[in-house]
């Protein structure tokens, strides 16, 4: 891209401003660290110039909006043609009151729902479960059977309407419950649109919530793929997560790397059982983390569409462009918001929507100033939405497609985020790939390793986090957080034992009977749960037939 007699000059410039300008002004005024180093550790120079990019090819590397590698976007317009779906993550309590924050939202301006799970859904536990209580509505709606899904879903036309639900080990069953809510509602499947996450890996990885062990997880997650292609061509059947990993404490590279080692293994899955790239390539989704180093994680996202699509092409031999392309929802960081000071958080959430939008996501997720101590108020919420509506209609930075493309800086930082997870994807596959490198621990240490060198610079104070550990000020105590009631479990609780009084108790022994048949076999699972959740069998009693059948998961600790 560059001519060697002009980089020869430039390199020339360089070195006298260096010894003439720079360390004159060193001299009188010294700079405020000797190391410059980036949210991941990774060392940031004084000055980027063609020198640090002189071996970018532009066609090779970076090419055009929404053409092969994708590192300019997935769209030839991007946000010029539509802006990325606004979809706040939301579910707490019942399905009654998920309805209410719901609507209240898509009023707000809210382009697309996203589900939130309380745990004891999240692992396939009815409420009235005994290891389920005190958890019941506590970190996200409680679903247990096809009856919730109706409530949490009324009054919403899931024609027009897009959903992402955040479920992973019980995917199955609650994608067959969200089918069930469109057909009672006269919607077929076809017209469906939205997301499941169906990760499991990076639940092994840093998250905990399987039950399964990998193998039969794998299974199902297939199952899903196959199903879909055929009867909901319009869903997206994972969404890959790297948000997880992320949290965890990995560095921006690490998360590009685990997050497409674990999508190289899903689709090395879906291949072995006799899937065609093509067929469920176009349909497979991305979830990345937004953090506080804007112009790094631009990079990250821009390194990460580059990769994925040479992973697709030169690995799996994909021929659909729409295979190539990496599409991701994105989630400002949890893990960066404090207790202290937290009106704070929503500076933090700014500059991370930014990065997000900047670095071309397809869907945005803003966390609340209040999460770090409750679940979001109606207030935080609100804020939290109108960031995103600002960033989109005050900012500038949507007239333009990838318009940090060609800075020295990012240029050089997303060659070397490629790089570093290119090295790691090599160490993955030379493990076996990513299900046996979780086994042996190598993804789960590098993520360790890299959380607690952050936490020593943090306790050092060679990383400031404002608030926390300088620009401290007397606080009050927090008033107007969300509490979840007590009675919620009680409810779920009474309303579970009325369904099993109400319910054709035969119908559901038979459709969990063919069920634990069918897992038995090698067949598609996908039909005879939407048969057994249609009889209003509980996600906790579909989820014990598979239990039997397949075991549980227990994981190793690795330190």
């Amino acid at each position: 891209m560059f001519d060697n007699e002009k980089l020869g000059e430039i390199k020339n410039s360089v070195d006298i401003w260096e010894r003439e300008v720079v360390e004159k002004t060193v001299s009188r005024f010294p700079e405020r660290k000797q190391n410059f180093t980036t949210g991941s550790n990774s060392d940031v120079d004084r000055l980027y110039t063609p020198l640090d990019i002189e071996d970018l090819d532009y066609e090779n590397d970076l090419g055009l909006p929404g053409e092969y590698p994708f590192t300019r976007g997935v769209q030839p317009t991007m946000y010029r043609g539509r802006l990325w779906t606004m979809r706040q993550y939301a579910g707490f309590a019942s399905a009654e009151e998920s309805n209410k924050r719901y609507k209240y939202l898509l009023e707000q301006g809210q382009t697309g729902l996203s589900v939130a799970f309380d745990l004891p859904t999240q692992i396939g536990y009815d409420s009235d479960n005994g290891l389920s209580e005190g958890e019941v509505g506590k970190v996200g709606v409680a679903i247990d059977s096809l009856k919730d899904m109706e409530v949490l879903f009324d009054g919403i036309p899931l024609d027009k309407v897009s959903t992402s639900m955040t479920i992973n080990s019980p995917a199955s069953i609650l994608l067959a419950m969200y089918i069930a809510v469109a057909e009672k509602q006269g919607v077929s499947k076809d017209k469906l649109r939205g997301t499941i996450q169906n990760d499991i890996l990076k639940e092994y990885i840093a998250r905990g919530t399987y039950i399964f062990p990998p193998e039969p997880s794998m299974r199902l997650i297939t199952n899903i793929f196959e199903y879909c292609s055929k009867e909901v061509p319009q869903w997206n059947t994972i969404s890959i997560s790297g948000y997880h990993i992320r949290e965890a404490g990995s560095t921006a590279a690490q998360e590009v790397a685990f997050t497409l080692a674990d999508g190289i293994a899903y689709v090395e899955a879906a291949i072995k059982a006799g899937l065609d790239v093509d067929d469920f390539g176009p349909r497979l989704s991305f979830f990345f983390n937004a953090h506080n180093d804007l112009l790094e994680e631009v990079a990250k996202y821009r390194a990460a569409r580059r990769l994925w699509a040479k992973i697709m092409k030169e690995r799996f031999k994909a021929e659909n462009p729409k295979s190539m392309q990496l599409k991701f929802h994105t989630q400002t960081a949890g893990s960066t918001l404090t207790a202290q000071q937290p009106d704070n958080n929503i500076i933090r959430v700014t500059i991370q929507t930014l990065a997000a939008v900047l670095g071309g996501t397809q869907s945005l997720h803003t966390n609340s100033r209040d999460e770090a101590l409750a679940l979001p108020t109606e207030d935080s919420v609100m804020i939290a939405l109108r960031t995103q509506q600002v960033v989109a209609h005050e900012a500038g930075v949507t007239e333009t497609v990838d318009p940090l493309a060609g800075s020295y800086y990012v240029e050089s930082l997303t060659d070397r985020i490629e790089q570093e997870a290119t090295k790691y994807i090599e160490t993955i596959d030379e493990l076996g790939g990513a299900p046996k490198a979780i086994e042996k621990g190598y993804i789960q240490k590098e993520i360790q390793n890299a959380a607690y060198r952050y936490q020593m610079e943090v306790e050092s104070l060679d990383r400031i986090v404002v608030g926390v550990n300088k620009f401290h000020i007397e606080e009050s105590e927090k008033k107007e957080l969300l509490k979840v009631d007590k009675t919620v479990e009680i409810n779920q609780r009474e309303k579970l034992a009325d369904l099993r009084k109400e319910r054709d108790n035969q119908e559901v022994e038979r459709t969990l009977g063919v069920l634990k048949e069918k897992a038995e076999t090698d067949e598609n699972l996908m039909p005879y749960i939407l048969d057994a959740v249609k009889a209003y069998g509980t996600l906790g009693e579909i989820a014990d037939v598979l239990r039997e059948v397949f075991g549980e998961y227990e994981q190793s600790v690795i330190l």
